[in-house]
């Protein structure tokens, strides 16, 4: 599964604007996110749709999750501001 390429980041652009304005969280490359030195969310795109990698604070490894319908943004958007917002 390889990263999301510009297009699929395009798709993602009213996700990433709102994870941009989370506290504490910086955008090291276009759909990366860190915080501090460790990353803690990315996208994956292939010919099942999009993903988003998640890593809370803590946790060693990512959780993958959908990221093609509304519902799916609104959950990832949820788990990082109950994740990073402490």
């Amino acid at each position: 599964m390889k990263h999301a390429g510009p297009e699929a980041l395009d798709a993602l652009e009213p996700l990433l604007e709102q994870v941009r304005r989370l506290p504490g969280l910086k955008e090291k490359t276009r759909g990366v996110f860190y915080l501090k030195s460790k990353a803690c969310l990315h996208f994956h795109e292939d010919q099942s749709g999009l993903w988003a990698d998640l890593r809370s604070p803590g946790e060693a490894d990512f959780t993958r999750l959908p990221a093609d319908g509304t519902m799916d943004k609104a959950t990832i958007l949820a788990r990082l501001k109950a994740a990073y917002s402490r």
